[in-house]
């Protein structure tokens, strides 16, 4: 009998081996031509990731390709992220053998292949981040043994078939096919089951219809997301009941209302009982209707809740206080009344309280001073009488105070001085009484604004308030103020509007608050404001808005300066004035009645001033000794160039072959002074060549060598794991050159900016990669201002002068028009430079869309101007725009553009952003996708992008501030905490 069985096993051995292996044989030929046939429609490659797919290589060795263990047939094609360009090939569906398909984040166009749906043993599909187009193939339903599918982020069309909700994917766990442009409703009708699905991201299309009632049979459910579609109906309450293990829901932005005939938000609260985990639940933007019932309480893990921009009437139930992990909460814009309930203050991990546009009534509870993470308080535009707690005082995180539009009265209280964190404070529009506190005053931290305007305030303006040198705004209109207006308000040196409107101010005009370098808007209208209008308010070279009527001004007002952009409606009401401007009358003997009131001024005053003239003489003539002496050590500085020994010595011939001739297959790059070629050394080292040149006939070859000393100059003195590294030059009478190492991945611009033929195609970095990234460049910019041997400011800080290494760090680079400083930046001494503004300074303004708007009036280059390049980076990465893109309605620039919208109608430009980046991440899931943390960085980026651009210079961050702020950016977006399990293609 053991005889038998070895004979058998022999007879399996002899006869059988040869037949299998012919299989695999035949097998492994079909796979490879499958492969062959999709590589020829790649149109670029710029990875070479197709680079290793020949014969020589087995296909197995293939890069992407993967087979199962006995190498039998071709089981996993993954190319993610490596920038292919092309179309799909039919030629896929041969791969019978084949579980994980996935060629997401490349620049794919065309349609979907039908032929996928018929790889049966297809268990993951992810496309998602591409250009597809045309409508989702109905074939994809065959695939009944599929588990996970991502389409999301293209451009596809149509209606989804109905065969991927019904009687196909009975084995799907998570569905994606967000951020598209599909049609019609969720086709999944009475007896079909997804009872396996846990992610279902359907948001950003135009779909409509209800929420299909099949839905509830997938009771695994944890993520749903039918954000900005037009879905209708009532809320989904009958689904709902039934997820037991949701912890994700977003629904707004469709056109949901309540049950009853949307007078009922009970059944759709109730719904939500069992989820325990629930953890954010978005219903804003919809047409709900009917009073927050108390089982809204029942939510007890809810961390964020939206339910803004609807019709939600009634009072805020108290029981909305057990919800204690509350961090959000968003009920703006409703209808709701009442009182604000006490209870709110249990909540105290609540960070941001948004109340305002509604129609509460009562006062303002004084225990919310308990609410120890409080950041954002919005009570504006309600109903709300009494006084302000003094209790808020205890909110030492409080960065926003917005109260305005309401009845609240009685003095404001000295005690909100003590939020030393407060940004912008605005009580304006109430019945506040009482003097302004010197506390409140002199809240240095405001950095947006101060509104107090119309009110029922008196007495001074506080002295106090030259504290406020950051703040851009301040509005004290429309109350009882008197006495004068402080010249200490020179010190707000960064205001850009000032309005005192609307008081009983007397007094002179302080010539000291036109000299502000960045007022644009003054305003003292309807006062008693007596004397001549200052002539420091004609020089101004800022103000665009100015209103002296309805005081007691007198004299000559000259059509000259900034005057001459006025007319009489700015000077109503001053009897006294003449002048020439159009409608004001003229002045007659203006020149004897101004010598006439000027003499006993000058005889009174000449003994003192004639002692003081001869101090300040002398002080003068010492300054000008001292500066000389900087002068000239300066001036012998400029003629270091690189040419110490320890830089190698490259020829000129030696760059000529590397470069292949300087051939222009090899440029890589080129700008105002000159190109850049990629090449080889002898020795085999990647090199990036910067042959300085002159790049049009009028540019004066002087130039050219003033800017390769400077960047040598740079580059000879730094030393930094974020800035560009320089391995030598090669100097001759007409050739001059920069060799550096090269960057395998090329430059931040075209990572941004992917393009093909001309074409340009989407983003193809995640947030988490962008973060990292200006996190390097803030930390190399940090070194240059403030560690650096010699300060330098870059003067050219864009996305095309960062460049990536092959880990994707930043390295900041082309300091072709840099400066090296030495003093501060109010009173530097060029290295290179003299201390005039001359034309050559034109090098200072760097690239359109990027250029500090000081330098525009002739300042000086400052480390402020490469911190508002910075900011505009920033902002340009979270919008996705050229700063020169002319995308900005009447805008002049992206940052005002951005500003326009902020910061109360930022959500476009956010849910922007986060289609960007949740589209292009891998999973639609995870770290870089979840939508919570998506919103919380584009928030941070936006908000320090416009701190960064503030028109004052001075109020500008400084780029150590930025490089903490990036940091713990990086941190708090790296942080195992925070982060979500991914789903992975590969588990």
């Amino acid at each position: 009998m053991k005889f038998c069985n070895y004979s058998f096993i022999l007879y399996l051995f002899i006869f059988l081996l040869p037949i299998l292996l012919l299989r695999t044989s035949a097998t492994l030929s079909t796979d490879q031509a499958a492969l062959v046939s999709f590589m020829s429609s790649i149109f670029l490659d710029p990875q070479g990731a197709l680079g290793t797919w020949n014969s020589t290589i087995h296909v197995c060795n293939w890069i992407g390709v993967g087979c199962n263990i006995e190498k039998l047939d071709v089981t996993k094609l993954d190319l993610r992220g490596r920038l292919l360009i092309g179309k799909i090939s039919p030629s896929l569906g041969n791969l019978k053998s084949l579980l994980v398909l996935d060629l997401s984040q490349n620049y794919f166009q065309g349609q979907i292949p039908p032929e996928l749906g018929f790889i049966s043993e297809l268990a993951q599909i992810s496309l998602a981040s591409n250009f597809l187009t045309g409508e989702i193939p109905y074939e994809l339903g065959r695939l009944n043994k599929l588990n996970y599918l991502n389409l999301g982020g293209n451009n596809l069309v149509g209606n989804i078939p109905k065969s991927i909700f019904c009687n196909g994917l009975s084995s799907l766990e998570y569905l994606d096919l967000s951020n598209n442009s599909l049609s019609g409703d969720i086709p999944m009708k009475q007896g079909c089951e997804l009872k396996n699905l846990t992610y279902l991201l359907l948001w950003s299309n135009f779909l409509s219809g209800y929420v299909p009632l099949s839905l509830s049979k997938s009771k695994k459910l944890m993520w749903v997301d039918l954000e900005s579609n037009n879905l209708s109906g009532e809320l989904p309450s009958k689904v709902m009941e039934h997820m037991p293990m949701l912890q994700y829901v977003y629904l707004s932005y469709n056109e949901f209302v309540g049950h009853d005939d949307n007078t009922n938000l009970e059944p759709f609260f109730a719904s939500l009982a069992n989820a325990s985990n629930l953890q954010e639940l978005e219903l804003a933007g919809n047409n709900l209707g009917g009073k927050l019932p108390a089982n809204i309480g029942s939510l007890s893990n809810l961390i964020e809740l939206h339910l803004d921009d609807n019709l939600i009437y009634g009072p805020i139930p108290p029981q909305i206080s057990n919800l204690v992990n509350l961090t959000l909460l968003n009920l703006s814009s409703n209808l709701l009344n009442g009182s604000i309930p006490h209870e709110l203050s249990r909540l105290k991990k609540l960070e941001r309280l948004y109340l305002g546009n509604n129609s509460l009534s009562g006062e303002i509870p004084s225990s919310f001073g308990d609410m120890p993470h409080l950041g954002l308080l919005d009570l504006s535009r309600n109903k709300l009488t009494g006084s302000i707690p003094k209790g808020l005082a205890n909110l030492a995180q409080l960065r926003w105070l917005l109260l305005y539009e309401n009845h609240l009265s009685r003095p404001i209280p000295p005690s909100l001085g003590e939020c030393i964190n407060l940004e912008i404070l605005d009580l304006s529009h109430n019945q506040l009484s009482g003097i302004i506190p010197s506390e409140v005053a002199g809240l240095s931290s405001l950095t947006l604004y101060l509104n107090l305007s119309s009110n029922l305030l008196t007495g001074p303006i506080p002295l106090e308030l030259s504290k406020m040198d950051m703040v851009l705004e301040i509005d004290l209109s429309t109350n009882n103020l008197s006495g004068t207006i402080p010249s200490q308000l020179e010190s707000c040196i960064a205001l850009e509007s000032l309005n005192l409107s609307n008081n009983h101010l007397e007094g002179s005009l302080p010539n000291t608050i036109a000299q502000l370098p960045y007022l644009q808007s003054f305003d003292v209208s309807t006062n008693e404001l007596i004397g001549e209008i200052p002539d420091s308010f004609q020089a101004s070279s800022t103000l665009m808005n100015l209103n002296f009527s309805y005081n007691k001004f007198y004299g000559y007002v000259p059509n000259k300066g900034m005057f001459s952009l006025l007319n009489v409606s700015s000077f109503l009401g001053n009897y006294g004035l003449c002048g020439s401007i159009k409608g004001m009358q003229s002045c007659e003997h203006r020149k004897a009645r101004h010598h006439f009131m000027i003499w006993p001024l000058l005889v009174s005053a000449f003994g003192m001033t004639l002692s003081c003239l001869l101090v300040r003489a002398l002080l003068l003539e010492r300054r000008i000794t001292a500066l000389s002496y900087n002068r000239s050590d300066s001036n012998s500085s400029k003629q270091i160039i690189c040419e110490e020994p320890k830089y190698p010595r490259i020829s000129h011939q030696q760059l000529f072959e590397a470069t292949n001739g300087f051939n222009y297959s090899n440029l890589i790059g080129s700008g105002r002074f000159g190109r850049v070629y990629k090449g080889t050394l002898q020795d085999n080292t990647k090199v990036a060549v910067k042959v300085l040149g002159s790049s049009s006939i009028s540019q004066a070859a002087s130039e050219v060598s003033g800017s390769f000393k400077r960047e040598c100059q740079v580059l000879k003195t730094i030393r930094h794991r974020n800035l560009i590294k320089i391995i030598t030059t090669c100097s001759k009478s007409d050739f001059k050159a920069i060799v550096f190492p090269l960057m395998s991945n090329g430059s931040l611009e075209n990572h941004l900016y992917p393009c093909h033929n001309g074409l340009r195609h989407g983003l193809d970095l995640d947030l988490t990669r962008l973060v990292c990234i200006c996190t390097n460049v803030a930390e190399g910019m940090a070194y240059l201002h403030h560690y650096s041997p010699v300060k330098v400011i870059h003067c050219d800080l864009k996305p095309s002068n960062i460049l990536l290494n092959d880990d994707m760090n930043a390295l900041v680079t082309d300091f072709g028009i840099a400066k090296l400083v030495i003093g501060d930046d109010n009173d530097s001494f060029s290295v290179h430079d003299s201390a005039s503004f001359s034309s050559t300074d034109g090098l200072l303004c760097g690239s359109v869309g990027y250029i500090a708007p000081e330098y525009g009036l002739g300042r000086r280059a400052s480390t402020q101007g490469d911190v508002y390049s910075f900011g505009v980076l920033l902002l340009e990465i979270v919008t996705g725009k050229r700063p020169t893109d002319v995308l900005f309605d009447e805008s002049s620039s992206l940052q005002e553009w951005v500003k326009s919208h902020y910061p109360h109608n930022l959500e476009p430009i956010v849910e922007l952003a986060q289609s960007r980046f949740v589209s292009f991440a891998p999973y639609g899931v995870g770290s870089c996708n979840n939508k919570t943390l998506l919103r919380e960085i584009v928030l941070e980026l936006i908000e320090l992008g416009l701190m960064c651009t503030q028109y004052c210079a001075s109020t500008r961050p400084t780029m150590l501030d930025i490089a903490q702020e990036m940091e713990r950016l990086k941190q708090y977006i790296l942080s195992p905490i925070m982060l979500m399990d991914e789903v992975h293609l590969d588990s």
